[in-house]
């Protein structure tokens, strides 16, 4: 069978969270994870930028034979998915598929809280856009989201110091503002694919009532189940158990990092995009 790698597109390290869990789940397929690295971080960028980007990312990763590809970033997801299956992929190829990472977790929200208040971190450009709280509103139109901004978070944990005391300060005073906000909320979404690395520290400061909710092994259940409903799809994804690693950065640099998420040595190639 020809090589017909998932792609994973990330503006950065944080899809790196989200590669580990369908590495997990999904074993025997082949990945190619892309890193936008060298323009990170997408947050803070302008609708238009972040679709330009990823569309790019996207091109890339099906020029490389991916026949499906998932968003592993919330930002890319909230700013950029729509506008690529509806607009691009009708003229790229409409039998190519582009996934992200809110969906999923907004589908068992709802089996989660219990009452039916709902907490969001996440990087300023996600709450900005309001896309968990749209989609929510879709699936669970009972559930109240409140979103809370963590602008420092993704630079802690790139930076290492995901388990420090500087880490849980600031972690600590985001919780803090998102409950002052909310003080029903019992369920917590980690809206940002580097915040698992901060588990720690958001479980240290965070009521032990309220839930905090991971997205990756989500993401994951939810890929499995797409590819058992998409025969057509699933055909169309190898299996090898392979993963290739691109950045547009410092191969060096992501060496480092992906140490860090995913608790093993890597090897990547650069690449432009």
């Amino acid at each position: 069978m020809q090589n017909t790698p998932i792609g994973v597109f990330d503006s950065g390290y944080g899809g790196l969270t989200i590669l580990q869990q369908l590495r997990k789940r999904l074993p025997e397929r082949d990945f190619v994870y892309l890193g936008d690295n060298a323009r990170a971080p997408y947050g803070p960028r302008s609708f238009d930028v972040v679709y330009e980007f990823t569309r790019q990312a996207v091109v890339k990763l099906f020029d490389m034979g991916c026949h499906l590809v998932i968003l592993g970033c919330n930002t890319a997801s909230a700013k950029a998915l729509r506008s690529i299956q509806q607009n691009d992929l009708p003229v790229i190829d409409p039998n190519k598929r582009v996934l992200g990472v809110i969906r999923p977790t907004v589908e068992i929200i709802g089996d989660l809280t219990k009452t039916r208040h709902v907490g969001i971190v996440a990087t300023e450009g996600t709450v900005r856009s309001e896309s968990y709280s749209l989609e929510i509103a879709k699936f669970h139109p009972d559930i109240t989201v409140t979103g809370q901004a963590c602008p420092l978070w993704a630079a802690i944990v790139e930076a290492g110091e995901a388990e420090s005391e500087g880490a849980e300060f600031f972690v600590r005073k985001r919780i803090t503002q998102l409950l002052e906000k909310d003080p029903l909320i019992d369920t917590i979404i980690l809206g940002c694919t580097h915040y698992p690395l901060l588990m720690n520290a958001v479980k240290k400061v965070t009521p032990p009532n309220i839930r905090i909710v991971a997205q990756g092994e989500y993401v994951a259940a939810s890929l499995e189940d797409y590819l058992h409903r998409h025969k057509d799809i699933a055909e169309n994804c190898s299996k090898g158990g392979t993963i290739r690693y691109y950045t547009t950065e410092s191969p060096e640099r992501f060496k480092e990092c992906a140490a860090m998420f995913l608790h093993e040595e890597v090897e990547v190639e650069h690449i432009d995009l």
